[in-house]
C-alpha cells in the first residue's frame, strides 16, 4: 500500500494542542477532502477518522466554554464580578 499522506498523520498530542479555531478548519479542510470523492477508500477512512477525532476536540473545546460562561458571577445588578473556578460551575451539587 502507499504511504499515508502527512496531513493525516497527526498525533494526538498535537490534536491536543490545536485551538478551536484549528481544529474547525482541519474539520473543514477534512469535510471538503471527503465531500470532493477524489480520496481512495483507505484515505477516506483515515479522513473520516481524523475528522472525528477533529469533532470531538472542538466539542471538548465549546463544552469548556461554555462552562466558563455559565460559571460567571454576576451582582445584583447582573454586571459581570468574576468567575468560579471551573469545578463549581455545576452550582456545588
Amino acid at each position: 500500500m502507499g504511504t499515508q499522506p502527512e496531513p493525516l498523520a497527526e498525533p494526538r498530542a498535537e490534536l491536543a494542542s490545536l485551538t478551536f479555531e484549528e481544529a474547525l478548519k482541519a474539520l473543514e479542510d477534512v469535510v471538503r477532502r471527503l465531500e470532493s470523492g477524489e480520496a481512495p477508500l483507505d484515505e477516506s477512512i483515515e479522513l473520516y477518522a481524523r475528522g472525528d477525532a477533529l469533532r470531538a476536540h472542538c466539542q471538548k473545546r465549546l463544552d469548556a466554554a461554555q462552562a466558563r460562561i455559565e460559571a460567571i458571577v454576576a451582582d445584583r445588578d447582573g454586571k459581570p464580578t468574576g468567575t468560579r473556578p471551573f469545578d463549581d460551575a455545576t452550582g456545588g451539587v
